[in-house]
């Protein structure tokens, strides 16, 4: 069979999964700079066109906001994502322009402001380059010399459990954005931990709901370390769930593999329709090269789930037709939190909000709300209990913080890829809504916390 026939999206592709993979890849020169600045295309309005009504917030003192995201790392692209979305969210949220005027400032050397009635909102911009290391330095430097109150970030997952446990020791509240391992909101939960980024069942529950209406018989290979075993657990479950069944074990390889010749003849063997594949980092390539050699793709099909506007149109240039599952495109939510990210990020940068603005812009969402319910009391432990159970309308529609686990319930979405050459990444036709609603993963000595959620692996329940 052709194989670019075959080729039906079931799983995360490399660029997605380097956002949920703990360690970080080797950084890459470009994209050096984000996010792309061509000159505005029409004129940026001045404001959201429904401020929030006052709330009378008086600060003594400014609130100050570290975010920490990757500017000139091997995940700059995905930075380029959170940096213009949170500002706009930030704007929207406080009804009111930052002090940057059309475009906001990026660098590390010049703080945002924003006023929420009479608080002043500071917000610091610095760069890990998805780097742990990086992560630990910023983070200090926000808390013991910027004095911040609140820290959002970052894009690797392995960098944001060093951010995590960095704002506990010091009782800071994290919002996590766009960092999608399980484990945030799992094993390495604090109560200071939070997150509007979607965690890996969610993207599992999300892509098996399609997947399994096309094959039922499956077979997945994925890294052999803790990303690739909770992810790869989160597709059996909840494909299961859906009626699929796996009819091999799964097969896990070093993550630096580079000849995975090895790993074909048990997928082929396994008489699957379709293989599912977890993978982050460069040994995409060769995997997928090492398949298509050994004529793995003439016995079943391969997937991947939608990614980015950027790389679309290098990645799935034979794939028009197919249908699949996306975190957030912008032309799928119909809402006012999204129309404005749509047209303020056109207006002031030239391009439409991609793959993760939506996570970007609910953390400020999120973050002003956050402050709403406080009266601006922006200690840890205000906080801490004005985000669990909040509920808040941002560009994905209604995003539920659950208490429990601090599990972001949000919306995703099934597309059709219609196109890949719109200017303005228009490139889906909708097919509907998801709300994946993930079982409870914290560990065994904070079970308790989960209540009457599924605890633990779905399939389990």
């Amino acid at each position: 069979m052709n194989l670019l026939k075959k080729i039906t999206f079931i799983t995360v592709l490399m660029t997605l999964l380097l956002a949920a993979c703990g360690p970080a890849a080797t950084p890459t020169p470009e994209p050096t700079t984000p996010p792309p600045t061509p000159e505005p295309t029409e004129a940026p309005t001045a404001a959201p066109t429904e401020p929030p009504a006052p709330t009378g917030l008086t600060c003594a003192e400014p609130i100050k906001v570290g975010l920490i995201t990757d500017l000139t790392g091997a995940l700059a692209i995905y930075g380029a994502h959170i940096l213009p979305s949170f500002m706009l969210g930030m704007e929207y949220a406080t009804g009111a322009p930052g002090s940057a005027g059309e475009k906001f400032d990026f660098t590390v050397t010049q703080e945002n402001t924003f006023t929420l009635d009479n608080c002043e909102i500071q917000v610091f911009v610095r760069d890990d380059a998805s780097t742990p290391d990086n992560t630990a330095t910023l983070a200090r430097e926000l808390i013991d010399v910027e004095g911040v109150d609140i820290l959002v970030g970052t894009v690797s997952s392995g960098a944001t459990a060093t951010l995590q446990g960095i704002a506990a020791e010091n009782k800071i509240p994290l919002i996590v954005a766009p960092a999608a391992a399980n484990d945030i909101t799992g094993v390495n939960f604090n109560e200071y931990t939070f997150r509007t980024s979607r965690n890996n069942y969610q993207d599992a529950m999300n892509e098996c709901l399609y997947l399994t209406k096309q094959y039922q018989t499956f077979v997945q290979i994925a890294p052999d370390y803790a990303f690739g075993h909770g992810s790869a657990e989160a597709f059996r479950d909840a494909c299961t769930l859906n009626g699929g069944t796996f009819v091999a074990d799964d097969i896990f390889a070093p993550l630096d593999t580079t000849d995975f010749t090895p790993y074909m003849d048990p997928i082929v063997n396994s008489g699957a329709e379709a293989l599912i594949v977890t993978w982050a980092g460069g040994g995409f390539v060769p995997l997928m090269q090492a398949a298509t050699d050994q004529g793995v793709f003439d016995e079943m099909a391969l997937g991947a789930t939608f990614i980015d506007n950027v790389l679309m149109p290098l990645w799935y240039g034979n794939a028009v037709g197919s249908t699949n599952g996306i975190l957030y495109h912008w032309s799928a939510p119909n809402n006012a939190a999204n129309d404005f990210l749509k047209a303020e990020q056109k207006a002031r940068y030239g391009t439409m909000p991609d793959l993760f603005a939506a996570d970007g812009m609910n953390a400020a969402i999120m973050l002003v709300e956050g402050l709403k319910a406080t009266n601006g009391d922006a200690s840890g432990a205000a906080l801490v209990a004005a985000f669990e159970g909040m509920s808040f309308e941002g560009p994905k529609g209604t995003v539920f913080i659950r208490p429990e686990d601090h599990v972001a319930i949000q919306d995703m979405y099934i597309l059709k890829l219609i196109n890949l050459t719109d200017p303005d990444a228009n490139f889906y036709e909708f097919v509907e809504t998801t709300r994946p609603e993930p079982p409870c993963l914290l560990p065994e000595a904070l079970k308790d916390r989960c209540g009457d959620l599924p605890y633990g692996s779905l399939s389990g329940q």
